[in-house]
């Protein structure tokens, strides 16, 4: 079979689940089609190499990776280090400790389509967008916009100290990640720029998707969009942005392009570099299987590298004199500048191992089997659920690698399917956040987690469970 994944697409594109058999009877039979899945997926050997517990379906991977043996190999590895090396381990560990932003920046470069010096790894997710934020925005109010012959630049009439209307505005959306708008608002304060005037929110038309053509409409609209800063994938519906055209419109605009990439990186392959992106963000404790709150990583294009960063450390100042400890600072030649503190080894050491699997997985494999199983999940709840909605888009182009499930007691839901061994999330008002993740999950695992829940809304088992004011989900 030229396509190991050809049947979910076509149980999704075609006529239901009958439709992807080929004209065997035995088609709209969904076990008989997630077991000929499952047979045929070239990648089904991975799944042995994560730990999940036996009695767990865990589809909550767009919020926290499971362990893989290799993560847990490369965490040993870095503790038998420290206690056998102590402090010598920065130089004599092998690989050395002291370049380990870097060269983890090295492996994580090919999933975003960028060069190795363009991608560090170094603080979180939060302080990156933080530091990458402040530093643009101090180079517009230097009257430094995007310099590219093809595109309009910035006028250089950013005016700190002059007419509020002069100052540069950031663009974001209203589905936002939160933590993203509080790090911006904080950023545009510091600088004496009033968010609430100057932080300019791109509305959603249906309360799940932004519209690129809105984004391109408030850039028509504001002539003072200086940064425009967007998800590559948005958390709660999972749509995934086309970060080309967005990046386009905002250079055309004479503003940077930033995106938040923590939902799509390790599962989606990116091109920043061919889609001409400014600067990026990401965790590695999604996707990446990296461990809990594990290690940030940063993407910024080599045309801006000697920039000051807005949050500066010694760990960003060029490595061949760091240990000289000159007061005065200065930023490596990379995207290593943007690191700030002493990496914490422990955080970053679990990232080596699962991102080598990933690495060995491949991430248009990858790519491709979440496509198929997020295919079959939506066809499968279109066929069997029909008091639930998807919230994500369709589209291949437009989706990420989780599927929002719509229904009005989805935290009740969400609990009843926890309870049963089903680990999904909820985010409000109506979402059940459901993650096939590629490395790890079967088309059979899928099939179950939706039989999970037709048992549980046929049964009515959900409604016995009270609602919660929040929590960590």
């Amino acid at each position: 079979m030229n396509d190991p994944y050809a049947p979910a697409r076509d149980a999704l594109a075609g006529e239901g689940l009958g439709s992807a058999d080929d004209g065997d009877a035995g088609g709209a039979d969904p076990a008989r089609l997630a077991a000929r899945l499952d047979d045929n997926d070239p990648l089904s050997e991975f799944g042995d190499r994560y730990r999940i517990p036996d009695d767990l379906l865990y589809m909550d991977g767009n919020s926290l990776g499971p362990a893989s043996d290799a993560a847990l190999e490369s965490l040993d590895r870095v503790v038998d280090e420290w206690r056998d090396l102590l402090i010598a381990g920065w130089t004599d560990a092998d690989p050395p400790w002291f370049e380990v932003g870097e060269r983890l920046g090295d492996a994580l470069a090919p999933l975003v389509g960028a060069e190795p010096e363009e991608v560090v790894v170094g603080n979180s997710i939060t302080v990156n967008i933080h530091t990458l934020v402040g530093t643009f925005l101090d180079e517009l109010l230097a009257g430094n916009g995007p310099e590219r012959e093809e595109f309009e630049a910035a006028d250089g009439e950013w005016s700190p100290n002059g007419d509020p209307d002069a100052d540069p505005a950031v663009l974001v959306n209203e589905l936002d990640f939160p933590s993203d708008h509080y790090a911006i608002r904080a950023q545009l304060r510091q600088r004496g720029i009033d968010p609430d005037e100057k932080l300019r929110v791109v509305p959603s038309r249906d309360g799940r998707t932004i519209d690129p053509r809105d984004v391109e409409a408030a850039l028509a609209a504001h002539d003072d969009v200086g940064i425009v800063w967007m998800p590559t994938a948005l958390y709660r519906s999972g749509q995934l942005f086309d970060v080309e055209r967005i990046t386009d419109a905002a250079h055309e605009a004479g503003a940077y392009a930033g995106f938040d990439a923590a939902h799509s990186a390790g599962a989606v392959p990116h091109e920043f570099d061919a889609a001409d992106v400014d600067f990026a963000v990401w965790c590695t404790y999604k996707y990446l299987n990296a461990g809990p709150g594990s290690i940030g990583a940063l993407f910024v294009a080599d045309r801006h590298h000697g920039l000051t960063p807005a949050l500066a450390g010694w760990w960003g100042h060029e490595k061949e004199t760091q240990f000289e400890m000159n007061t005065e600072y200065t930023p490596a030649d990379s995207a290593g500048a943007w690191q700030i503190g002493t990496p914490p080894l422990l955080s970053a050491a679990p990232l080596e191992g699962s991102a080598e699997l990933l690495r060995e997985a491949g991430i248009e494999r990858l790519r491709e089997k979440s496509l198929a199983l997020t295919d079959f999940l939506i066809a499968l709840v279109d066929d069997r659920l029909p008091e639930v909605s998807v919230g994500t888009p369709r589209e291949h182009a437009s989706r990420g690698g989780h599927v929002a499930l719509e229904h009005p007691d989805a935290e009740r839901l969400s609990e009843a399917l926890r309870d049963r061994g089903v680990v999904v999330d909820f985010r409000p008002p109506n979402v059940v956040r459901v993650c096939p993740a590629a490395p790890y999950t079967s088309f059979a695992d899928v099939l179950e987690v939706v039989d999970e829940i037709e048992a549980i809304l046929d049964s009515g088992a959900h409604e016995t469970y009270a609602t919660s004011e929040g929590g960590v989900t």
